[in-house]
């Protein structure tokens, strides 16, 4: 829809009538004194709580899954002015699933509330949600300065897609280094700084607050990518002006379902949805109705969980240190952005559930995970994160595979790098212990090969 007023990704909107006749001002006054206001914001939790519950079309205390591709209006005058944007989902108008999905919307926002910012729009996938934000921020010869240490997927776009196909370059910076990141932007072309909360993999921390005053004093967005703390960080709260997520990861939780979200101003979300220039419309990254109702069902318990995965990646990192192994992990009061997550964390929700041990070499980083995994069952060789069990991976020969030595060098990746994502199956003690065997089977093999 041309900037079809799309606020109502907000809006706590109601079931039209069986006209279509929706001119009443007595409707959208009923719709508006609904709406979710982000503010007060006390944390997280407290934000879905408040936010609208929706319920099944029968009642039920879940809502129904909207599954049709295509909906149908009473008057043929309808759809004219639906297409001109003068009726839409905020008055619960719906013409195909592509543009909205009644299913979908009432994730987006779940997902606004989350990151407390005025609107969401969710995709089919974390890199489709980034992707569509790029492109739509920025137009051929744009400018983006990112983060040296990203995602392999991310930087790969950054790196090799969007300057072959779209004209669109970046300059890569250390976004600890605030000089560096001020003298990369250049006023009047860069349009974007980009950074993950908690960079993947090596769990360093910007500092939202500063980056977003460097930025926004040269007239820049700041596109935060929150994956790795979701409930832990709210950098909208902390000024950036639009989130991304990788819904797949921690808000899934059950490493079933391929997912991303775009959290921002309602604006941004209306501009992506314009019928002639809006990424998400035109690129068409559509959610699938049935993947919302299953992860808006486990929205709710997002904040126990990762109280959980934080706990434990805590407690294990601090006895992982002590027993000698290089340790990476913010919750560490050694780690250099310690204090400064502390500044910034949400209350009570933990330094998040990812933890690195450096072992130096590929060779010592996959013989350690094989004997966790086959040997002491503590978790599983995989990719991804935020699942039940532990999950771990040798990020340099894996998911920043996509990043070159020298790349990887200065974003800080060392070969032995083993990044774990900390499950909650078992007990902890259970876990800790299979952990153990398996360092002390690692020690036993080194001796064998030093004889």
């Amino acid at each position: 829809m041309a900037e079809a007023g799309l606020h109502n990704v907000v809006l706590q909107g109601k079931k039209r009538p069986g006209s279509d006749d929706t001119d009443g001002d007595d409707f959208m006054v009923a719709k508006k004194s609904m709406a979710f206001h982000p503010n007060p914001w006390e944390d997280p939790a407290a934000a879905l709580a408040s936010s609208r519950h929706e319920f099944g079309e029968h009642g039920g205390v879940n809502m129904s899954i909207e599954a049709s591709a295509t909906f149908t209006v009473m008057e043929p005058e309808t759809m004219r002015r639906m297409f001109a944007g003068e009726l839409g989902p905020d008055r619960d108008f719906f013409i195909y699933s592509r543009h909205f999905n009644p299913t979908v919307l009432n994730l987006s926002r779940q997902m606004a509330a989350l990151e407390g910012t005025e609107a969401a729009y969710c995709t089919s996938s974390g890199m489709s949600a980034i992707s569509s934000v790029f492109l739509q921020l920025c137009s051929s010869g744009g400018h983006v300065v990112a983060s040296r240490s990203l995602y392999g997927g991310t930087h790969a776009l950054l790196t090799h897609f969007l300057p072959r196909a779209c004209n669109i370059t970046t300059t890569f910076v250390d976004m600890r280094d605030f000089e560096m990141v001020k003298g990369a932007i250049v006023e009047g072309k860069t349009n974007v700084l980009y950074f993950e909360s908690m960079s993947n993999p090596t769990l360093a921390v910007a500092s939202v607050p500063e980056l977003c005053r460097i930025a926004h004093d040269k007239g820049v967005k700041v596109v935060v990518d929150n994956t790795f703390a979701p409930m832990v960080l709210s950098p909208a709260r902390l000024g950036a002006d639009v989130v991304v997520h990788s819904i797949s990861k921690y808000i899934s939780g059950g490493a079933d379902a391929i997912a991303g979200a775009v959290c921002g101003p309602a604006s941004l979300v209306n501009s992506m949805m314009d019928l002639h220039q809006g990424a998400l419309m035109l690129l068409g990254p559509t959610m699938n109705a049935k993947v919302a109702f299953e992860l808006s069902a486990r929205l709710p318990h997002l904040g126990l969980r990762m109280k959980e995965h934080c706990h434990r990646a805590l407690v294990y990192a601090t006895r992982m240190k002590k027993l000698g192994l290089k340790v990476i992990y913010p919750g560490l009061e050694d780690h250099p952005d310690h204090a400064v997550l502390k500044s910034m964390a949400n209350k009570e929700y933990g330094y998040g559930g990812i933890l690195c041990v450096d072992m130096e070499t590929e060779e010592r980083a996959n013989r350690l995970m094989h004997y966790l995994q086959n040997y002491t069952q503590f978790g599983l060789m995989a990719v991804s994160l935020g699942y039940y069990e532990t999950l771990m991976s040798c990020s340099g020969s894996s998911t920043s595979s996509e990043m070159n030595e020298e790349e990887k060098a200065l974003a800080g990746i060392s070969p032995g790098l083993v990044r774990m994502s900390i499950g909650y199956s078992g007990t902890l003690e259970q876990r800790w212990s299979q952990l153990e065997k398996a360092l002390s089977r690692m020690q036993d093999s080194t001796l064998l090969q030093k004889n």
